[in-house]
């Protein structure tokens, strides 16, 4: 079935356009917008569908697509944790954040745990280095953490009802 948005996100959508001085400009946050309403990810269809949207080829869409993280082309867990690896988390121990993360959830990094419950990803730089370690869960940020922390956070993903 073709990927088309609802009439709430129509609007949205409508909102983004009258916003940027043309339609290749929207790429991005048409994206984030189809994104959502697509159960987290891009796939064929959404990609299509921008590019139709933007008159952009689709080429163009995809490259936006797989150029930039925070679009998943594969379908995510239900939530994401992304583990920041930038230098100065890394000082402060987000190797081992990681690494206690993928022993928790039984994955490595960049895959999804068997439940579909939590997708593990790390990101380059998520930009709050003044408290590190942190990780950001879906939309929130979690800083100065500790394995401890780590543990709370990740066993409520894992066990909500």
């Amino acid at each position: 079935m073709a990927f088309a948005l609802n009439a709430e996100q129509e609007r949205q959508l409508q909102s983004i356009l009258e916003r940027y001085p043309n339609k290749m400009a929207a790429c991005i946050p048409t994206l984030h917008l189809c994104q959502e309403a697509n159960e987290n990810w891009v796939n064929e269809d959404v990609i299509q569908f921008v590019a139709e949207r933007l008159e952009l080829s689709s080429a163009h869409v995809k490259g936006v697509v797989t150029f930039y993280t925070l679009f998943n082309q594969h379908k995510p867990g239900k939530h994401q944790v992304w583990v920041c690896r930038t230098l100065s988390c890394a000082l402060r121990g987000s190797d081992q954040i990681l690494a206690h993360c993928e022993k928790k959830l039984g994955v490595r990094c960049g895959e999804t745990t068997k439940d579909g419950r939590v997708t593990l990803r790390t990101a380059e730089c998520l930009a709050s280095c003044g408290s590190a370690p942190m990780m950001q869960v879906d939309k929130d940020y979690y800083e100065n953490l500790s394995i401890e922390q780590v543990d709370r956070i990740l066993d409520r993903l894992m066990y909500e009802g």
